[in-house]
């Protein structure tokens, strides 16, 4: 059956979510993130595409994009091919690393995207990672302040200015865009990965991936008698949802 084609919204501008497959981490270090974001501003140049937001998750990233020359399945064609080489290499792995099809939603008016831009900046304090939107090191929060180096700042700031982005940004709100299954974990993932480091001397996905499987039957186990939910084993370790339960 053919895949459905992608709404066009109406001043071609989208919100982006790209997950790692199986919901594994895609960034293990800040080289990582740091990597990516380079790939990001070398493509931005090469298709020409506008940025007013992004955020790196751990194992999803969000974008807020206006397309110009290129289509969005050969932008993210791009940025795939360029980051996953580059992290294979590094990891020394092979294969995909993305799910199959990124997802978005298209932005049909200046109240959306201001509400989207404010979730994605938001994403890693509604995920417990830090206390407030400026504290975290991987969105394009701080760009708005301090020297933008890969986003386009200018349509946003003359549309509310800067004093009206910091309250608008940093306003609590019950907002969903795409990805509206935000977990609250009973262990975080710096102590999960605290537990993996004692019990197995392992705490990355390429890591783990590399036990044979008698081994990892029985951390995969261990993990889960120390409390560790299934989904989130299966992002930190990148072993399938039904492995893990079968295990």
């Amino acid at each position: 059956m053919p895949r459905k084609a992608r709404e066009k919204g109406i001043a071609g501008t989208y919100h982006i979510m790209q997950r790692g497959i199986n919901q594994q981490q895609i960034f293990e270090d800040e080289e990582d993130n740091e990597k990516f974001l380079e790939v990001l501003k070398e493509c931005k140049i090469i298709s020409s595409f506008e940025l007013f937001a992004y955020c790196l998750m751990g194992n999803h990233i969000h974008l807020l994009m206006k397309t110009n020359e290129e289509e969005l399945d050969q932008i993210f064609k791009r940025i795939g091919a360029r980051y996953v080489y580059w992290y294979n290499n590094k990891y020394q792995r092979c294969g995909h690393l993305f799910q199959d099809r990124f997802k978005s939603e298209t932005i049909e008016n200046d109240r959306q995207f201001l509400a989207v831009m404010r979730y994605i900046h938001q994403n890693p304090v509604k995920a417990n990672l830090c206390e407030s939107v400026g504290k975290y090191r991987w969105s394009s929060y701080n760009e708005y302040f301090l020297e933008s180096k890969i986003i386009d700042r200018d349509y946003v700031l003359e549309m509310i200015g800067l004093d009206e982005f910091t309250k608008f940004n940093n306003t609590s709100n019950n907002d969903n865009y795409l990805d509206n299954r935000t977990k609250t974990y009973l262990l975080t993932d710096s102590a999960v990965k605290a537990i993996m480091r004692e019990m197995c001397n392992c705490d990355t996905v390429e890591g783990f991936q590399r036990f044979n499987s008698k081994e990892r039957d029985y951390y995969l186990k261990k993990l889960r008698e120390k409390g560790v939910s299934i989904r989130q084993i299966c992002r930190l370790t990148g072993i399938s949802k039904g492995i893990v339960q079968r295990r």
